[in-house]
């Protein structure tokens, strides 16, 4: 499909609801602009084998800058000094590339999270073939202050890295996988750490206050208090809905009389409990950001992560007595007493057992 593309024209342009569609250029033979489902593109084609090259996507790339690429490209290759085979990319035009391939493939989530990570943390210069693995370890072991962080950046990079191989882009990845010591984490917080938590959490100001208190008193996952909706709330009884929990099935349990107050405390955000601040219809995700500031104050408090909140609260209720089929229950858990064949033919919810477990939850919490 042939068009004249100017900026207006672009911008214009919709977004198929599927696949892919080319708008070739008028002006500029073999340059166009690529438009998928989710972004627009802007490629060159070449050669007999009319083979494809992406320049980088619109508008992180203007398309002036596109177009001068693209006739340097043409030029470069007519006079023989380009070799098609073992393209000349730079590592930001790599990256570009790299994610746009993924959203073909990954979650949208997934391809959130490496846009993050590379963009924030690998901005390298150079040709992507001339990185070095050095350079890439500099960026790694800068983030050892924050482990999680500098784990995930790492997978991100030697993601990317391996996927420059199978396109030809390098000959080999310098982020060659290492060996990670594995081990099941078994922090468990103290009654002393819980109540420091506890009532830091009680003085730290919406948002990240109420979402610890949350964390503390229901033992869900971070990322399902964080995106929790009032339209999930009824009768003091919380419902995900199949798909959204880990295990992608419906999990209703009770909240205790704690944990209703903190929500009726609670500002009035719409739908969303705990909103982005710049967006309503978005679910918080500052995460790092907050728990760094929040563990300032808890001096006697050794790290911990907000998911040792969730062990702390499986480990106090084995404490008071709570039997483990309904403390897993609460915890959505479905790989444990009440799995395979017994989950068959089991189907009693066990709904007032939660309920009176939470309580005594609420108890043991006030006793400290």
């Amino acid at each position: 499909m042939k068009l004249r593309l100017t900026d207006i024209a672009i911008k214009k342009l919709s977004l198929p609801t599927k696949g892919q569609v080319t708008h070739w250029d008028e002006t500029t033979p073999g340059f166009g602009l690529r438009c998928s489902t989710k972004s627009k593109s802007f490629v060159i084609m070449f050669g007999e084998k009319r083979r494809l090259k992406t320049l980088g996507r619109y508008p992180d790339l203007s398309l002036s800058e596109a177009r001068a690429q693209a006739k340097k490209f043409f030029v470069e290759y007519e006079e023989g000094g380009f070799a098609p085979s073992q393209p000349v990319v730079t590592f930001q035009e790599a990256k570009s590339q790299f994610l746009i391939d993924c959203e073909g493939r990954n979650k949208p989530r997934t391809v959130a999270d490496y846009r993050r990570l590379l963009n924030k943390h690998f901005n390298f210069t150079t040709a992507v073939k001339e990185v070095s693995r050095a350079q890439v370890m500099k960026v790694v072991s800068g983030l050892a202050s924050t482990p999680s962080e500098q784990s995930h950046a790492y997978v991100a990079i030697r993601t990317m890295m391996n996927w420059c191989v199978r396109h030809g882009l390098v000959e080999y990845s310098v982020v060659p996988p290492v060996k990670q010591k594995t081990s099941e984490r078994d922090r468990v917080l103290s009654d002393d750490e819980l109540r420091q938590v506890f009532k830091r959490a009680q003085e730290t100001p919406f948002p990240f206050g109420p979402i610890v208190l949350l964390l503390v008193l229901t033992g869900q996952r971070r990322t399902e208090v964080g995106q929790l909706r009032r339209s999930w709330i009824s009768d003091g009884e919380v419902v995900f809905p199949k798909g959204f929990a880990k295990n992608k099935r419906e999990h209703r349990f009770p909240l205790s009389p704690m944990a209703q107050a903190v929500i009726t405390q609670l500002p009035d955000t719409g739908d969303l409990l705990f909103p982005a601040a710049t967006d309503f219809e978005k679910p918080f995700t500052t995460w790092a950001w907050h728990k760094k500031r929040f563990d300032e104050a808890l001096v006697d408090v050794k790290p911990y992560t907000l998911h040792d909140l969730r062990r702390t609260f499986a480990t106090v209720h084995a404490q008071i007595g709570t039997p483990i089929h309904v403390t897993e229950k609460l915890l959505n858990h479905v790989s444990g007493t009440i799995s395979g064949v017994v989950a068959v033919y089991n189907r009693h919810s066990y709904f007032e057992e939660m309920k009176e477990a939470v309580q005594k939850f609420d108890d043991y919490l006030g006793s400290l």
